[in-house]
């Protein structure tokens, strides 16, 4: 591994704020800093004006590099998947940028679909079509994912998309092409590369904004799914890591793709040519801040053990449309029963989640993904000890937890592979990743929630949602 003097710089852009991590080789970590981010929700409508993307990183980077004396060897920069607006061809922002979950361009989703390419309602390739579109005075505007604008400002040029952030703008991983009839105009395509290769230096203006040294390496990053992935050292096949932040997303390793003719599973790339299978849910603690905005979460957590499990069945949608384990765009949360008070719908909506996340573990089974590895629970949502145990309850199986859950430490973990630190990005997590404990599932509990969790998935069968192959399979696995 590199010198103790040395360490690498994870920068993620989530949905509410903008974190960097300094991280030396051991995991160590020393530095972090984070600022907030705002958004504008109406309908379905979900944007952040990508200007604040950088002053917001400049002030998480600024905080997390004060008064480090060791060499920053590199950095790699996260953000959330499917998030795209239009930049001129500096890398400056034309447009807002459409988030991950902006729902405005159905149609353009279904156009693409009827063209035979295989995407979601809230993708970046239709988003990329409908900005086109409605911004055609920009004619010369070019497609560009949430990290490529900070990228841009960071080396001080334009810069290549990296092949993550891409996929869902349909860029083709196998064939590591743009494919055709994407239905854009071909000069609004960016070049796009490999995670985790080098795109430039930290150049002077940046050094000064950021406090980052000029001359230090930027290095192409992937999603913050992908970035938390490589965070939980979750990197061997079979192995799988559940990220649940505002959503839930689970990525695993597998040696070749693994097919599923419904669109519910895509895959990501590793920078070493493996493949990590995944799916995003539209599930997760986005629902609970939503639903109880001024909550103590300590405190309802406690509160919510005595409801194991809730007399209420949730199915705690963030916002409309369902993407994984079901492909369901006209899906809304629902909540069936009464709840006895606060407490039993919190506990209501903590087991819905994990009762997704069950879902979403008997779809990949289906699909004959290898599932026998370790799984791993990282994001905002694995910081709850009560949660984490109700979650491998639900799951039947132990689930791993890391010191630290960060979507940047994935990405200190990338730019020290990438800039030579370890022989293997498998090496470079192993030496970086500390593992904080091994959450058992409880004797006797796990059986409690077979009953509340068969019910739901004929409830999602009943509406429509849920395909008859994909009830019967985790209704069966669920003994029922």
């Amino acid at each position: 591994m590199a010198d103790e003097g040395e360490a690498w710089l994870g920068i993620d852009l989530g949905t509410q704020g903008a974190r960097a991590l300094l991280v030396t080789a051991d995991g160590t970590v020393l530095g972090a800093g984070s600022a907030p981010l705002a958004g504008r929700r109406a309908g379905e409508r979900h944007e952040q004006d990508p200007r604040e993307w950088w002053t917001a990183v400049c002030a998480a980077a600024r905080t997390a590099v004060r008064g480090v004396r060791a060499r920053i060897g590199g950095l790699a920069v996260c953000g959330t998947s499917g998030t795209v607006l239009l930049t001129d061809r500096a890398g400056r922002p034309l447009t807002p940028a459409l988030m991950y979950d902006d729902a405005r361009a159905a149609g353009e989703a279904a156009r693409a679909r009827a063209a035979g390419l295989a995407v979601q309602d809230t993708w970046a390739l239709p988003k990329a079509r409908w900005l086109l579109r409605a911004y055609r005075a920009y004619g010369e505007g070019r497609i560009t994912h949430q990290p490529d604008v900070i990228t841009a400002r960071l080396v001080g040029r334009r810069v290549p998309a990296d092949s993550s952030h891409a996929l869902k703008t349909a860029y083709d991983v196998e064939r590591e092409a743009w494919p055709d009839a994407l239905g854009v105009p071909e000069h609004a395509l960016p070049e796009v590369v490999r995670p985790g290769t080098r795109l430039g230096e930290v150049c002077p203006a940046a050094a000064e904004a950021t406090g980052v040294p000029a001359g230090t390496p930027v290095v192409a990053g992937m999603t913050d799914g992908c970035a938390a992935q490589l965070a939980s050292g979750t990197l061997t096949e079979g192995a799988w890591n559940s990220v649940l932040g505002t959503t839930l997303v689970l990525k695993g390793v597998a040696r070749e793709p693994v097919r599923d003719a419904s669109g519910v599973l895509y895959h990501h790339r590793a920078p070493d040519g493996r493949w990590l299978p995944g799916g995003a849910s539209g599930v997760g603690a986005g629902a609970l801040a939503a639903r109880f905005p001024d909550a103590d979460p300590g405190e309802m957590d406690r509160r919510a053990a005595a409801y194991e499990p809730s007399g209420a069945l949730a199915y705690p949608l963030v916002s409309r449309g369902e993407r994984f384990p079901f492909l369901a765009p006209d899906a809304t949360a629902f909540l069936l029963g009464e709840p006895a008070g606060d407490a039993e719908e919190w506990a209501a909506l903590l087991q819905g989640v994990a009762f997704a996340e069950r879902l979403c573990l008997d779809c990949l089974d289906l699909l004959g993904a290898p599932l026998d590895g370790p799984l791993t629970f990282t994001g905002g949502g694995a910081r709850s000890a009560y949660w984490n145990q109700l979650r491998a309850d639900v799951l039947g199986r132990p689930a791993r937890v890391p010191e630290r859950t960060e979507a940047a430490l994935g990405m200190a973990v990338l730019a020290a592979y990438a800039t030579g630190a370890a022989p293997t990005l498998a090496e470079a997590a192993g030496a970086m990743v500390r593992l904080r404990t091994v959450v058992e599932p409880r004797s006797g509990h796990s059986a409690r929630f077979l009953e509340p969790y068969a019910r739901l998935v004929r409830e999602l069968r009943g509406r429509g949602w849920l395909p008859e192959a994909l009830a019967r399979h985790a209704l069966r696995r669920a003994g029922g």
